[in-house]
């Protein structure tokens, strides 16, 4: 049992800071700046086309925020459930799915749309909880 405690507090945590990174990145750093200047401008003077209420830069930045979030939620709640409800975590064969598909998702974006670092970690915390979850139901089946 103390393997999978293990594994999965490396896998939330490894979220946690990708998400934590991915909003500093995003409010106190250029590095989600464009390298092209005149792309910036552009995006802070058009709009989607869903909406005028908005420019695409300030979107640009809510993505950005709301998906550092998501991983960020991500890691908490895991970390929670591992150090406080690891027997719910290990008997909930819904908690288990929800978290491989989120990351199996996370995963498929890393890799399709984004780059090295997030795809490396978001691998890494995904063989995390896969073999957890996969010695959860070998223990289960003994």
């Amino acid at each position: 049992m103390l393997i999978e405690k293990i594994l999965l507090l490396t896998g939330s945590f490894i979220l946690l800071v990708l998400g934590g990174l991915h909003l500093y990145y995003t409010f106190f750093s250029r590095k989600f700046f464009p390298k092209n200047p005149n792309t910036e401008i552009e995006m802070k003077n058009t709009s989607p086309r869903v909406t005028k209420e908005t420019t695409l830069w300030n979107a640009w930045i809510g993505f950005n925020a709301s998906h550092s979030l998501g991983a960020i939620f991500f890691g908490l709640i895991n970390l929670t459930l591992v150090i406080t409800l690891f027997n719910v975590l290990r008997e909930s064969i819904a908690l288990q799915v929800i978290d491989t598909f989120t990351l199996l998702f996370y995963l498929f974006l890393a890799k399709r749309y984004w780059f090295k670092i997030p795809l490396t970690g978001i691998l890494i915390s995904s063989l995390c909880f896969i073999v957890t979850f996969i010695l959860f139901h070998l223990q289960t089946n003994l």
